[in-house]
């Protein structure tokens, strides 16, 4: 095994097949060669080529008939880069006129930029439909959460200790919130990313435009685009790699976002928390010599996949140091990088829908976990319930004094504050004030303010 896209083994787990089928040599060629069909049909229809060349080229861009991988293989071992190689094969299947007509191996080379960069971005849409369809299975996952749990208190957590309550449809509503901004990020993405390369040598065009005088390379490029699906580009971007850092960028964020919450469910998941878990599948997580453990192993999965992206990403970043109009080295960079990013990527999206589909909650010990501190976990509530009638500050040093004694002896802060003197409220409403459930805030709000901006979109 080379890769976990490559193995037996870890390629369901680590990776994705239908992304890395994307990513594959078959899919990349059949990508060469769309753009080739695409081509000829445009310059056929500006009559740049004859109609029959066109149909010619256009009968010969089948991927599983025309091409020699063994050939094409050392054709890239020798040249450095396997455009030319399918071209070559291409030429002799069909006619001269691919490439402008040119029929120099100089000037084929010279659009193999345009052809590598530009099957690089339909990778990339292919990528993208299926991590769209992913976000979409998580969102729906934490809106059917949200709207079970928005009233469920639970206990926030600061620096892994208990700070105050929220409701766990507040702590679920954050993370919807954020998916819904990946999903803006993703179709905003979408506009600056999916966008044609074609420009030939240095990106202008004078092959079909020499002096100037005739704009017939703008309209190949927006004939050319409209074949592949593509929005025309502003100007040539071959050593300006923005679109593809940002699509690496943008896997960095949705797996960021993927492995806080399952390191927040890790943490849930430890024996003295309990307060949440994978769903449950026979032997899923078990231990070979502790029956008793069920061990967070799509919560691992998530978080080992996102760490892997975010280092490769700052490696494709790299590529964006591209010198002059063509570069010498970090082109390459995105060949290594770019398909474990999209794999790794869609691997973590689906383990993190899958999780949340069947995350189990158990309120119960979530309320058991709030009652642990007999009370403490409200103090702030005490505090701001005191201040009206004692002053912010007397009312601090009352709590403070009593959360200390209640910590020593295990006596609940609300027997404490009840019989303490310079306290002038009713138990009745000490006892309210005591109440975690009590004090959430707008948790339930703000998670249905989330939900209304799902309902909006």
């Amino acid at each position: 095994m080379t890769s976990v896209q490559d193995s037996v083994i870890f390629r369901n787990i680590l990776s994705h097949p239908e992304v890395a089928a994307i990513w594959s040599d078959r899919t990349r060629t059949k990508y060469y060669l769309d753009f080739e069909a695409g081509l000829a049909k445009a310059q056929a229809r500006l009559s740049i080529i004859p109609q029959d060349a066109a149909d010619a080229i256009v009968s010969a861009c089948d991927v599983d008939k025309l091409i020699n991988w063994d050939e094409l293989r050392s054709q890239t071992e020798t040249i450095g880069y396997p455009v030319l190689g399918v071209v070559k094969q291409l030429v002799k299947a069909s006619n001269d006129f691919c490439h402008w007509g040119a029929t120099t191996q100089a000037m084929k080379a010279e659009v193999q930029l345009d052809l590598t960069d530009t099957a690089t971005i339909l990778q990339i849409r292919d990528t993208l439909d299926i991590i769209s369809r992913q976000i979409e299975a998580i969102i729906e996952a934490l809106r059917e959460l949200c709207e079970k749990h928005k009233t469920t208190p639970m206990a926030a957590r600061s620096n892994l200790q208990q700070a105050v309550p929220i409701s766990a449809g507040f702590k679920f509503a954050r993370l919807l919130a954020t998916f819904l901004r990946h999903r803006n990020r993703l179709t905003e993405l979408r506009t600056r990313v999916l966008v044609l390369e074609f420009g030939g040598a240095a990106g202008t065009l004078a092959t079909l435009s020499p002096d100037g005088t005739d704009d017939i390379g703008f309209r190949c490029q927006e004939e050319l685009a409209k074949e592949l699906g593509l929005q025309v580009p502003d100007i040539a971007w071959h050593t300006e790699r923005d679109r593809i850092a940002e699509f690496g960028f943008f896997c960095t964020m949705l797996t960021g976002t993927c492995s806080k919450f399952a390191f927040d469910l890790k943490l849930e998941m430890q024996t003295e928390v309990a307060e949440m878990k994978e769903p449950f599948v026979p032997h899923r997580g078990s231990s070979s010599t502790m029956p008793q453990k069920r061990n967070p192993i799509g919560s691992v999965y998530i978080t080992a996949t996102a760490a892997s992206v975010r280092q490769m990403s700052a490696a494709l970043s790299e590529s964006m140091v591209s010198d002059h109009e063509r570069a010498t080295g970090p082109w390459e960079i995105e060949w290594i990088m770019l398909p474990q990013i999209a794999t790794l990527t869609a691997a973590c999206l689906r383990h993190t829908a899958d999780v949340l589909q069947g995350l189990e909650v158990d309120e119960q010990a979530m309320a058991r976990n709030l009652a642990m501190s007999k009370g403490l976990i409200v103090s702030e509530a005490v505090m701001m319930g005191l201040g009206p009638a004692l002053g912010r500050d007397k009312a601090h040093d009352i709590v403070y004094d009593l959360c200390t004694e209640a910590s020593q002896t295990g006596r609940p802060l609300l027997d404490l504050l009840d019989g303490h003197k310079g306290v002038n409220l009713s138990k009745t409403k000490l006892e309210r004030l005591c109440d975690p459930a009590n004090y959430l805030g707008l948790s339930e709000k703000m998670t249905e303010k989330v939900l209304q901006l799902y309902m909006s979109k």
